[in-house]
């Protein structure tokens, strides 16, 4: 199923999407739909890291809400510099998460 999103956009934005669209030989719809959903995946791995950050999830669950294994997760929270913090908490919930796999 698909829904249609209408939205106004400032000139300059509508200017970007124009290059865009041009540089890639392809329509607005689809340059669109791709931007939105890099967005989606970079906004997902932020809100993951900040909970996680802030002891709200493991370690884990951040990777699995942001939809990537918890080596990328571990590669993204070293590059935004994301101290790591492991508890026999988390530990336990990690082996329970994955056993229920």
């Amino acid at each position: 199923m698909t829904e249609v999103i209408s939205t106004r956009i400032p000139d300059e934005v509508a200017k970007d999407l124009r290059e865009i669209e041009k540089e890639e030989k392809t329509d607005r719809a689809t340059v669109i739909r791709k931007l939105l959903a890099k967005a989606i995946e970079q906004w997902k791995m932020d809100h993951a890291l900040r909970l996680y950050q802030e002891g709200k999830v493991t370690l884990w669950r951040a990777a699995r809400m942001a939809g990537v294994t918890i080596r990328e997760m571990m590669e993204q929270a070293a590059k935004q510099r994301v101290q790591f913090k492991y508890t026999e908490k988390d530990l336990e919930e990690d082996i329970k998460a994955a056993l229920t796999e």
